[in-house]
């Protein structure tokens, strides 16, 4: 995706110089990017950017004393700050400047007249930075990958970043899947002057955490004001914008609260190959009463009949953070790019506004695993507690940029994307709100009824509707929740402790004719019919038993049982082929990892 490379050290300028380049080439994976560089020899500074088409990374000041290298959006007030303008505010108030920004972003900014240089990152981490440092360099970049390339003693997988990835579905504490590969925590500001590296923060969320709570009528006026007054960022462009619009809520509060002046915008939804979801339906009853225009993006044959190359591109893109459950984000993001090269989404509301949460304990079958894995991921399963701060904290610092990165990076890797929802003044307002209204959905829909009547008319998909009281809304409430927990359960499978049952589930549900109606993603059912010969086939590999991590036996009998429907294991096939193609791609195929030692062979680059 685009974003942001360079390295920082004292080596001779063609040593250096000769690492940069291949370093922004990997991150300039598709044709549609283009990419600048730019050395310091002076300063010790070599480093570039990768950009969208028609963006810009580097920008300096008329001296040509202040050079930033720069990736992401930066919204003040209702206006964009490109960076010319971010230089301009360094000059006013030093890197203090950094605490002024607000949107997605990574930077190096050099000064030449003070002989500094800041390496700096957004408040919440989600335009990452990775990083290694030796002796006499440091290396950073927007892609793992493009630190892989350039450093094979890094070509490993680390066994802790193994066991979080299988234990919770990501890696924790800003660590990696990758041998001595970290990222820079989120809020960071990092000096490097005289050689030493200064490594800061300018943001902490306690500084939100000690705000003073506000009641729940004082809360819900400041919702609506602070929404009203942040949302046209996001509308601020000279492109056409395309709203990925769903039939749930925080889609619905931007469609309430948009500029009157959105000539620029179009909406669409992501389906299936056939039928329509709640959503489509929804989604398309919401852009007529807003009067924008929708379309449906379908799933088509072609991803199927493609599968494999989807996974490998939207795992390469990503750095192994989706896996083989996430390829069908690039699939759409590519379709999306073609109707507007900005997408605006909903994505956060639920986590940010009401605290809802997918970050837990992913329950892979135990077997699955070689002894001693097994046991590391039993001890994992408190790690996360750890983690369990203030709710907002957790969602805004913990779980966006570990848990839900990877489809974001999916996303990006294609078209810019924006989402209000992690807006520092609204996210700021988050923690003032009182516990209980914290939980609820009512001031969300709230909001919608007073700006936009008329969308408050249409039920959203989980029932809130017009009347949200009575017992019609209790039914029409409980029939969304009752039919949403079938969906998930009819793709994913039974829980764990009754999977056994999932021979007899699954035709009952299809004859009662209520599952489809909120899910179109069916991988659970894919890797039984369309996507069956290329699961055989990952799963049958040497490379892939013999690798160390999984137990063999139990892999030999793991395709057979899914695709017969003897059980579901389809989290366990999505995890197997996801480290399968991490490892092809990325590090050497015959590499063995071994967690009772921690030693393991060298590998090296796939590229």
């Amino acid at each position: 995706m685009p974003g942001i490379a360079g390295i920082i050290s004292q080596r001779p300028p063609a040593d250096c110089n000769a690492r940069l380049r291949p370093m922004l080439d990997t991150m300039r994976h598709e044709d549609f990017y283009k990419m600048a560089a730019r050395s310091f020899p002076e300063m010790g500074v070599y480093a570039g950017a990768v950009t969208f088409e028609n963006g810009d990374g580097i920008f300096s000041d008329e001296s040509k004393s202040v050079v930033l290298i720069f990736s992401g959006e930066c919204f003040c007030d209702s206006k964009i700050a490109d960076g010319q303008k971010l230089i301009e505010f360094y000059k006013n108030a030093g890197g203090a400047f950094i605490g002024r920004l607000n949107g997605p972003f990574s930077g190096l900014l050099i000064d030449k007249n003070r002989r500094k240089v800041f390496l700096f990152n957004d408040r919440f981490g989600i335009q990452r930075i990775y990083f290694h440092e030796t002796a006499d360099a440091f290396y950073f970049a927007s892609e793992a990958k493009a630190l892989l390339r350039i450093l094979p003693d890094s070509r490993e997988f680390d066994p802790e970043g193994v066991a979080d990835f299988l234990t919770f579905g990501c890696v924790l504490d800003w660590k990696t899947l990758f041998h001595h590969i970290a990222i820079v925590p989120g809020g960071s500001l990092w000096t490097f002057e005289n050689d030493r590296c200064k490594k800061g923060k300018y943001f902490s969320p306690e500084t939100w955490e000690s705000q003073p709570q506000l009641t729940g009528k004082e809360f819900e006026g400041r919702l609506q004001q602070t929404f009203k007054q942040i949302l046209p960022r996001y509308f601020e462009t000279t492109s056409k914008i395309g709203i990925a619009l769903t039939g749930g809520l925080d889609t619905r509060m931007i469609m309430a609260c948009c500029p009157r002046d959105h000539g620029h915008a179009t909406c669409y939804t992501f389906t299936g190959n056939n039928g329509q979801t709640l959503d489509d339906r929804i989604a398309a009853r919401v852009a007529a009463a807003a009067n924008l225009d929708h379309r449906l993006l379908r799933l088509g044959s072609d991803f199927f009949s493609n599968i494999s190359t989807y996974a490998d591109k939207t795992i390469f893109a990503t750095d192994g953070c989706a896996g083989v459950f996430n390829a069908h984000e690039l699939y759409f993001n590519q379709r999306a790019r073609k109707i507007a090269p900005i997408r605006l989404t909903g994505n956060y509301g639920s986590e940010i506004l009401r605290g809802i949460s997918t970050f837990k304990k992913i329950p892979l079958a135990p077997q699955l695993f070689n002894p001693e894995l097994r046991e590391t991921i039993t001890s994992q399963a408190a790690k996360l507690s750890a983690h369990k701060a203030h709710p907002v904290t957790f969602a805004a610092f913990k779980e966006v940029p570990w848990n839900l990165f990877g489809n974001l990076a999916a996303g990006r890797s294609q078209l810019r994307f924006r989402t209000p929802y992690l807006d520092n003044e609204l996210v700021a307002l988050m923690f003032q709100a009182p516990e209980e209204v914290r939980k609820s959905s009512l001031p969300s829909f709230n909001l919608v009824r007073v700006n936009h009547p008329a969308l408050a008319e249409i039920p959203t998909d989980r029932g809130f509707g017009s009347n949200n009281s009575g017992v019609k809304f209790l039914w029409r409430r409980a029939f969304a929740e009752a039919t949403f927990k079938l969906d998930y359960y009819s793709t994913a499978g039974l829980p764990r402790p009754v999977s056994a049952l999932n021979p007899f589930f699954r035709p009952i549900i299809g004859k009662l004719k209520i599952a489809g109606l909120h899910k179109f993603l069916r991988y659970s059912s894919w890797f039984r019919n369309e996507m069956a010969p290329w699961v055989r086939e990952v799963l049958s590999d040497s490379h892939v038993r013999d690798s160390g991590i999984w137990d063999s036996r139990f892999l030999k009998t793991l395709a057979h049982a899914h695709i017969h429907g003897r059980n579901d294991f389809s989290a366990e096939i999505n995890a197997v082929m996801t480290l399968e193609a991490v490892e092809r791609l990325f590090l050497r195929k015959s590499s063995h990892l071994d967690f009772s030692t921690k030693e393991y062979a060298k590998p090296i680059a796939a590229f």
